[in-house]
């Protein structure tokens, strides 16, 4: 078994220690010339920089929410940079009512199942369209913010959404390859605009999904990863059409249920919970997506 590489802390210090000029200046947001105008009205008024750089209308107010954000090391992208899909709000709409939802779900979790020194959770549903994978890769990115080593595993071998999700390309080897043996370390993509987080796609696309991840090999990497990271989020199937989501949920031991409001029935909700508890699977909580 190909053991996962442990992330690399970076040993140098946050973002918290530049100076907000120094950011707006190092970005291209202020020229050399703007920021002596800025550092003239500074003492002038005793305005902090980035207020006197605002009454002079050299940058705008999202220019000093990106660059505090950097001092902070809280990372977010512009509109388009990146490639990530829309659905990724946790990359590009981090002040928003929605972020401020997976914040809270971050925050329940960490109570109830990561104090306790869980690491493994599968996030399930009981059929797709329900925002499943839309749930579990934003909180993705809010565990990384934290700085936890965070890795996503796509899991749905049958239709997987992640490597689109992270525009990470359809053709890539990933969790299937994996478990046959075709691939190592590799396999695993890293997110370079997010410090803590990595992406396991589901990878080749193979004829027998369920005996895959009912083999030991799939309980061992999972063992590897728990060891290599601090957070362990899975992707599934829907619960209902298949036994691939019970099965990743099994070896996982807890699960995050998402349904979908005026969408998802309580009695497919309930059966799904049923059969998780049946296989061993702690039910950490449940989500109710209005989105």
């Amino acid at each position: 078994m190909t053991q996962t590489p442990a992330l690399k802390i970076n040993p140098e210090p946050i973002g918290a220690e530049r100076r907000i000029g120094q950011i707006l200046r190092e970005s291209g947001r202020l020229s050399p010339l703007d920021a002596e105008r800025v550092l003239h009205l500074q003492r002038e008024t005793g305005l902090r920089f980035g207020e006197a750089a605002l009454r002079l209308g050299l940058i705008s107010e999202e220019d000093i929410n990106r660059a505090i954000s950097e001092q902070f090391d809280y990372r977010y992208l512009k509109p388009g940079q990146g490639n990530f899909s829309t659905r990724l709000i946790a990359a590009y709409q981090p002040f928003s009512h929605q972020m401020e939802v997976f914040r809270a779900i971050r925050s329940q979790l960490m109570l109830r199942w990561h104090g306790d020194g869980s690491k493994t959770l599968a996030v399930t549903s009981p059929r797709r369209g329900e925002g499943r994978s839309y749930a579990v890769s934003n909180l993705a990115v809010v565990f990384s913010q934290l700085g936890q080593r965070t890795l996503l595993v796509d899991a749905d071998l049958r239709n997987p959404s992640q490597h689109d999700i992270f525009a990470l390309g359809r053709n890539g080897m990933g969790l299937s390859d994996l478990l046959v043996g075709r691939g190592g370390g590799e396999c695993i993509r890293r997110i370079v605009e997010f410090a803590d987080l990595s992406v396991l796609p589901a990878g080749t696309l193979p004829p027998n999904p369920l005996e895959l991840l009912s083999r030991g090999a799939f309980d061992a990497l999972l063992r590897d990863f728990s060891a290599a990271y601090d957070i362990v989020l899975l992707d599934t199937p829907g619960g209902i059409a298949s036994s691939d989501a019970q099965t990743v949920a099994a070896r996982a031991g807890a699960s995050l249920l998402i349904v979908r409001k005026h969408v998802t029935p309580f009695s497919e909700t309930d059966f799904l919970r049923q059969m998780l508890t049946a296989v061993g699977c702690r039910i950490v909580g449940a989500v109710l997506n209005e989105f």
